[in-house]
């Protein structure tokens, strides 16, 4: 006889609270869809979950049954076609139902589709950001900037059926039905030692039995009627965000809106700093963003206007990293705060101007910088300002430059720059 025994975080036959298990299960399958869908949502579409797909298939458990027991014989038929390594070739056409709809129909005109739900915000942008962080942080002065993480806070009277404590809910169920029944016990055991005197008594006292017997059945009535579990006892489990205090920081978002940035390549840079936004927001709290959009001049602008405004112009990069290093001096004293920045653009510049960005990196901003990077995003060539920016990434260990070609490539880039170090 086999023993099974199930170690699963949640037990069986609670639908309600296998959501989470199920996300651990598939998380991989989960994450690429959620990066898929960075690439089909609007940049200002933030506010819904996401449906996620996963094949049929991937989602089958294992079976426990019965298996075929006793002696058999069989007899083989004998092979006249084939010898040992010889090649099989797979039976043309579909057939197998799979629902992924590739292959041909199946004879039966039966199967099944994929398995596709629906995952929350909170759950989308979990995923989204899991194993990301501000490189090089370091705690300068703990004040502002506040990190959170989710701790168990004890046991509340509401909450979600993914989060019910079942011990507490029945310790909570033996105190109350404890203490609901406890009188009625005692005056049932009494009750009974009193008929059982009465019928050992000669003569028998009838009428008294009678009494005695209606309202020893009217005791184990209410004794019945008093529930296993109520929803008075349910319990759940308290989950609490507490501030890591960590360090101030600032990040700099500097984009390219000169001519040569056509209406595609902005789109791109504005998901990224989309991407970046949220990231910020969502993991850390009272963290700086200043914009800054430059063509021959640069300017400092607030968030609705870095997205949405039209003004273009010819191309002098060095005009944003002279505007952020006043800025820094200004209002951001280097021993206060850690300082971040993300350049984008499509590398084309001046041709006497990329050497005095290089400049303006080595001697101002990277020395003051935790972490400085730069994406091109363009097609073709690298351009001039690529070639300047490439004699910085061997000296300056907090310097990273990366190239974007298309939609697809924002996401992978994006995680590619603000890895976890232990990720």
């Amino acid at each position: 006889m086999a023993q099974f025994i199930d170690r699963r975080l949640n037990g069986k036959n609670k639908s309600a609270v296998n959501r989470q298990r199920f996300l651990r299960r598939h998380k991989e399958q989960i994450k690429e869809s959620v990066a898929d869908a960075v690439n089909r949502r609007s940049i200002t579409n933030t506010e819904t979950g996401e449906d996620v797909s996963i094949p049929h298939k991937d989602i089958k458990e294992p079976v426990f049954h019965q298996g075929k027991g006793g002696l058999k014989e069989r007899v083989h038929p004998g092979n006249d076609q084939f010898i040992t390594g010889d090649k099989i070739e797979r039976p043309k056409g579909g057939g197998q139902g799979g629902g992924s709809g590739e292959g041909e129909a199946s004879a039966d005109g039966e199967g099944q589709d994929e398995f596709v739900f629906q995952i929350s915000k909170d759950e989308y942008l979990d995923i989204l950001f899991e194993d990301l962080e501000l490189p090089n942080l370091e705690k300068n002065q703990i004040n502002k900037i506040t990190e959170w993480k989710t701790h168990r806070a004890g046991y509340q009277t509401a909450g979600v059926p993914a989060n019910i404590a079942v011990v507490k809910s029945l310790q909570q169920s033996l105190a109350r039905r404890t203490a609901m029944t406890a009188g009625k016990k005692r005056m049932l055991r009494e009750l009974e030692e009193e008929l059982d005197r009465v019928k050992m008594s000669e003569p028998a006292q009838m009428l008294e039995e009678k009494r005695l017997k209606e309202e020893i059945e009217a005791l184990r009535r209410k004794l019945d009627s008093v529930p296993f579990i109520d929803t008075f006892d349910l319990r759940f489990k308290n989950y609490e965000r507490r501030p890591i205090p960590s360090s101030q920081a600032v990040m700099f978002c500097l984009m390219d809106v000169s001519g040569s940035m056509d209406q595609a390549t902005k789109d791109v840079a504005k998901r990224f700093y989309v991407l970046l936004y949220l990231f910020l927001t969502r993991t850390y709290e009272n963290v700086d963003v200043v914009f800054i959009r430059h063509h021959t001049q640069a300017k400092e602008v607030d968030e609705h206007e870095f997205f949405y405004s039209q003004e273009t112009g010819g191309t002098i990069v060095s005009s944003a990293l002279k505007l952020m290093n006043e800025i820094v001096t200004e209002r951001y004293p280097v021993g206060e705060w850690n300082i971040y920045a993300a350049q984008a653009s499509d590398g084309d510049n001046w041709a006497d101007d990329s050497p005095r960005c290089r400049e303006l990196l080595t001697k101002h901003l990277l020395p003051k910088c935790q972490y400085y990077s730069y994406i091109e995003i363009t097609r073709r060539s690298h351009q001039t300002l690529w070639h300047e920016y490439e004699k910085l990434e061997g000296s300056f260990p907090n310097f990273a430059m990366k190239n974007i070609r298309t939609v697809e490539d924002i996401f992978p880039v994006f995680r590619e720059l603000f890895k976890k170090e232990t990720a």
